[in-house]
């Protein structure tokens, strides 16, 4: 196949600059370090008691957990029915709305904050797996690593655009008698409308999808385990697939939970202010921008899976820095490492693994799979954290014990390794 037109992908790029604002200013920093600061550290939930950094941790599993269970099906139906472009505005429209449903969040509406927080994660994580599922068909495998680590720059750059907006606010606003909580609440406001603006931009660009089954007679959700059901016995009889996923499942448990913890961390452990955290997650955004495409620079050298393997091992680091970390200058030192590595490895992960998949017109059903396999393992790495955390009353084992999910996945992904050079 030949790659799509620069207009093609450069369309579908922005949607990375749409929808990665979610991603910066809600899971990582702003909402964070409000949700510390409007919610007592010991609070009662739908009848149970929690620390408030535990509850944000199990909320953001309960989100992941939805969309596990549910974009299997969804996928599955865009394949057969043609229909990603629709689901993609469906889970657009969602997300960006509940951003803005965030505005009327304070310490006595605790419920609708941690709801529109659960809304506006599954409408960011089920938009991405259709989103995700159209790099195949507008890329040829030599240039997925670039069009992949164009849409994860794109996406730093557009979030830290906004992530200064709202920095801004929270600097100015208050001089003008706003009070500390609306600026923050204008910027969650402000996610919204960026989020749905320049998806439009991506849904004018984007090819629509054609459809892998005329008639489409049969029920809907049978149609959708059908589908996922092929995907999986495909992936089983494929070696190397089958052992970079297993080995993705783990390493995107420290991966993934790290970068959803890394400010709740900094907050309640080190009591850095609001503003430091702030400008030390844009500091980062930044640093990923160039370490996404180094990585994929390396990959292209390399190999997909030996600079994985590196990748890795730099994230254990980060796993026993963070456990030993004591003073701010170690998070902002720490920060810096992390900000080189995120990108890279989940921009590298994707494309490596719609190199390893087959030639299919599924890609949204395998893409689903892939997406799945990232999901349930942030719900069973926030859980993990959550509980450790609530267990000792020591954030600092929770991040140690992610330790050993990278670990696994090093195994995982070295073996992969060794399967494919078999293969050659």
């Amino acid at each position: 196949m030949n790659t799509a037109s620069k207009k093609v992908i450069n369309g579908w790029a922005m949607y990375d600059w749409a929808n990665s604002v979610y991603n910066l200013v809600i899971t990582t920093t702003f909402f964070p370090i409000y949700f510390l600061a409007v919610t007592d550290e010991h609070l009662t939930f739908l009848g149970m008691k929690f620390l408030n950094s535990s509850l944000y941790s199990y909320a953001t599993a309960v989100a992941f957990l939805i969309v596990a269970f549910t974009s299997p099906i969804l996928s599955s139906i865009a394949d057969t029915r043609g229909s990603k472009k629709n689901f993609l505005k469906f889970f657009t429209t969602l997300g960006s709305l509940s951003c803005c449903a965030l505005y009327f969040f304070d310490h006595d509406h605790l419920g609708i904050g941690v709801l529109a927080f659960i809304l506006a994660t599954i409408g960011y994580c089920g938009g991405l797996v259709f989103y995700n599922s159209f790099l195949p068909e507008i890329a040829a495998p030599e240039d997925r690593d670039a069009v992949s680590a164009r849409g994860y720059s794109m996406g730093y750059i557009g979030s830290v655009i906004l992530q200064v907006i709202g920095f801004l606010l929270v600097l100015i606003l208050p001089r003008f008698g706003s009070g500390d909580l609306l600026p923050v609440k204008l910027t969650f406001f402000l996610v919204g409308v960026w989020w749905l603006g320049f998806a439009q931009i991506t849904f004018r660009t984007l090819p629509d999808s054609t459809a892998t089954r005329a008639g489409h007679k049969g029920n809907a959700i049978k149609d959708g385990f059908t589908e996922l059901r092929k995907v999986f016995t495909q992936v089983k009889q494929m070696p190397v697939l089958k052992r970079f996923l297993r080995g993705f499942f783990f390493y995107s448990m420290g991966v993934q939970t790290i970068m959803l913890a890394a400010t709740v961390f900094g907050s309640k452990v080190l009591n850095l202010p609001s503003t430091n955290l702030i400008v030390t997650i844009v500091i980062i955004q930044v640093v990923a921008i160039p370490g996404a495409w180094i990585i994929a620079k390396l990959s292209g050298k390399y190999g997909n899976l030996r600079v994985l393997i590196g990748v890795i091992l730099l994230w254990m680091v980060v796993c026993y820095a963070g456990y030993m970390m004591k003073t701010a200058t170690h998070f902002y030192m720490l920060a810096t490492l992390v900000g080189l590595i995120m990108g890279g490895i989940q921009s590298l992960s994707r494309s490596t693994y719609a190199k390893l998949m087959p030639e299919t017109t599924d890609t949204a059903s395998f893409f689903s799979y892939y997406d799945v396999t990232e999901k349930i393992s942030i719900v069973i790495g926030m859980f993990t954290f959550a509980y450790i955390e609530d267990l000792t009353e020591d954030i600092h084992n929770s991040v140690l014990a992610l330790g050993v999910f990278f670990l696994i996945g090093l195994a995982w992904t070295y073996s992969a390794l060794k399967k494919q050079k078999q293969l050659v």
